[in-house]
C-alpha cells in the first residue's frame, strides 16, 4: 500500500479495553485487535476521542500501540492519535508512535486562547517535519473547540504534503468535504462522527470513513460497495442501519454504548470506561437490546 493509497476505506477507531477495577487490560486490547481484522477492515485508528487517551499514562500508551501493533502483525495499517496541547508534547508523541511502528498518526489542533492559522500553521509543520509518515488532521471543532477554515486545510496539504490527509468532521460534514476538494483536488478525505453522514459523505467525495462503530463489517460493507460503484447497495445497507449508528453515537454515552456493545460481542473481556463517564441507564441498555433485535443483530453478540 502506497502512502497515496493509505488512507481509504474502513478505518475503525477502536475504543482502550480497561478490567473491571479500571487498570488496563493489554489482552483485550489484543483480542480487540483481532475482531477488527476479523471484521474486513482496511485499517485501525488508536488512541483517538473514543481511545480515552486523555485518561492515559505515557506507559500505559506505550503499551496499547504495542499490544495492537504486534496483534495486528502488520497485516492492516495502524494510525496513532497523537495529538496534544502543546507542539512540543504532539511531536514527543508522534515520533514515539512511529518509533513504535505507527503507519500514521492523527492531530487534531491545539486549543488556544483565540483561533489563528499562523501558530496552526506552525504545530502542523512541526509535526510533519518530525515524523515520515502521513499525517491525518483531525477537523473536529466540537472535541478541539477549534475551527479550521477550508482556505487553512486546503494551503496545508499543498505545503505539507504529509497533512493532506484531513478527517473532516466539522458538520455539516459533507458540504465541507465538497469544498475541500473543489479547494484542493489533492487532498485525501474521510469522513467520521460514528458514521452519521457516511454515505452523503461518499457523494461529495470521501474515500472512506474513520470512526468507531460496534459493527465495523456494516461499515465495510456500505463503503465496499460504494467503492464498487453499487451505489444501490451501499444506500440500501446504510439506511438499514441508519438507527443503530443513530443510536449508538448519542452524545455522552456514545463512548459506553460502543464499549457494551465490543464487550457483548467477545472483543473486551468489560465495558469498563475510566472515570469520569457516563454509563447508559438500564433502560438505554433495554433500548438497545430493542434495536439489535429488531435488526437482526443479537446473533452477534457473544456475551449476555
Amino acid at each position: 500500500m502506497t502512502d497515496t493509497e493509505f488512507l481509504s476505506g474502513v478505518f475503525n477507531i477502536t475504543p482502550t479495553p480497561f478490567r473491571a477495577d479500571g487498570s488496563l487490560d493489554v489482552d483485550s486490547v489484543r483480542t480487540l485487535t483481532q475482531f477488527t481484522i476479523d471484521r474486513g477492515v482496511n485499517g485501525m485508528t488508536i488512541l483517538g476521542v473514543m481511545g480515552e487517551a486523555d485518561k492515559l499514562t505515557e506507559a500505559e500508551r506505550d503499551a496499547v500501540i504495542e499490544q495492537t501493533l504486534e496483534a495486528a502483525a502488520g497485516r492492516i495499517p495502524v494510525c496513532v492519535g497523537t495529538s496534544h496541547s502543546g507542539t512540543d508534547g504532539c511531536v514527543a508523541f508522534s515520533r514515539r508512535a512511529v518509533a513504535l511502528g505507527a503507519r500514521a498518526v492523527m492531530v487534531a489542533p491545539p486549543k488556544l486562547a483565540r483561533s489563528a492559522d499562523a501558530p496552526l500553521r506552525r504545530h502542523y509543520l512541526s509535526v510533519a517535519d518530525a515524523v515520515d509518515c502521513p499525517i491525518v488532521v483531525q477537523d473536529h471543532p466540537t472535541s478541539s473547540g477549534v475551527f479550521m477554515s477550508v482556505e487553512f486545510l486546503a494551503k496545508l496539504g499543498e505545503e505539507a504534503p504529509p497533512c493532506r490527509y484531513v478527517k473532516a468532521e466539522d458538520e455539516p460534514s459533507p458540504m465541507k468535504i465538497g469544498q475541500l476538494l473543489a479547494a484542493n483536488p489533492g487532498l485525501r478525505i474521510v469522513g467520521g462522527l460514528g458514521a452519521n453522514m457516511l454515505l452523503e459523505e461518499l457523494r461529495r467525495g470521501a474515500i472512506g470513513t474513520m470512526t468507531g462503530f460496534g459493527f465495523p463489517e456494516i461499515l465495510v460493507q456500505i463503503c465496499t460497495a460504494w467503492a464498487a460503484g453499487n451505489l444501490d447497495e451501499a444506500s440500501r445497507v446504510f439506511y438499514r442501519y441508519c438507527p443503530l449508528i443513530r443510536f449508538e453515537n448519542q452524545p455522552r454515552v456514545n463512548l459506553a454504548l460502543r464499549k457494551h456493545i465490543y464487550h457483548r460481542r467477545g472483543a473486551i473481556a468489560t465495558p469498563r470506561a475510566r472515570f469520569p463517564v457516563l454509563e447508559p441507564d438500564p433502560g438505554t441498555l433495554a433500548d438497545l437490546d430493542d434495536l439489535l433485535e429488531r435488526l437482526e443483530l443479537a446473533a452477534a453478540l457473544a456475551t449476555r
